[in-house]
């Protein structure tokens, strides 16, 4: 791969999971990257291990405002942008005789609207020849009970790759997804589920992948440089699946 020194990257939820794990890798390349997180102790982690290459702040995509000082700072800081990687997003699943108003408000506000404002709000500083990379969701490919409403609005994210491919080709920015498998990051603990249960739930799972094993955010990180970097300058409006073949075999 080539370097990437003197190119600037900005991240939604980039102090944890996958985004974290694409910060470094970016960093490592020479990138500067900006990151955008809610939990304050885990963005002063990545400060700590990211150093001065990182700029970090506290925000929440659902809310335009925050949204707006998060791009401001940026570009005080380090000026135009090279590609987004929006990934900030939360999962949350029910039968859909479960389904309350505040679920589908809940994940559509972060993981559709959220996304949406974040493009809306980066366009400004996306120069030409720019990336946005999309984190979706292999369960878009996968008729999952219980997901209807976390697939819809990840599936949306998929929809707005090749839309917005369609728009913005022209100021020579393109736009691409990712579709992530069973990956191991913070966001299995946020589901609600006992040691015991998350556990028993992880071995059924990785059962079905091919691979016979969660993924490592580092590896779908390397798929989410590669569609931020030039090296992916002929792909556009594409979804990467990185799941281990469980949604292709």
């Amino acid at each position: 791969m080539d370097t990437l020194i003197g190119k600037t990257y900005a991240i939604t939820g980039g102090n944890s999971g996958i985004g974290f794990a694409t910060a470094q890798q970016l960093v490592r390349r020479g990138a500067r990257v900006a990151i955008l997180g809610r939990d304050e102790q885990t963005l002063a982690a990545t400060q700590r291990d990211l150093g001065t290459a990182v700029l970090v702040q506290r925000g929440d995509v659902t809310r335009p405002d925050e949204l707006r000082q998060f791009f401001s700072a940026t570009a005080h800081q380090f000026g135009r942008l090279d590609g987004l990687f929006v990934n900030a997003g939360m999962a949350a699943f029910a039968p859909i005789d479960a389904v309350t108003a505040e679920h589908i408000t809940s994940l559509l506000a972060v993981n559709f609207n959220g996304a949406y404002y974040t493009i809306q709000q980066a366009l400004p500083l996306l120069r030409s020849g720019a990336a946005i990379v999309l984190n979706s969701s292999m369960y878009t490919a996968l008729g999952m009970p219980g997901s209807s409403i976390y697939t819809a609005s990840k599936a949306a994210l998929e929809s707005l790759a090749r839309t917005l491919s369609a728009e913005l080709v022209e100021r020579g920015i393109r736009v691409n997804a990712i579709g992530p498998g069973n990956i191991q990051t913070p966001l299995y603990s946020r589901l609600g589920m006992t040691a015991g249960e998350l556990e028993a739930a992880a071995t059924a799972e990785a059962a079905l992948i091919p691979l016979r094993r969660f993924g490592y955010a580092d590896e779908a990180a390397r798929a989410v440089v590669f569609l931020l970097s030039p090296d992916s300058s002929y792909v556009l409006g594409e979804t990467l699946v990185v799941d281990g073949g469980r949604s292709r075999l």
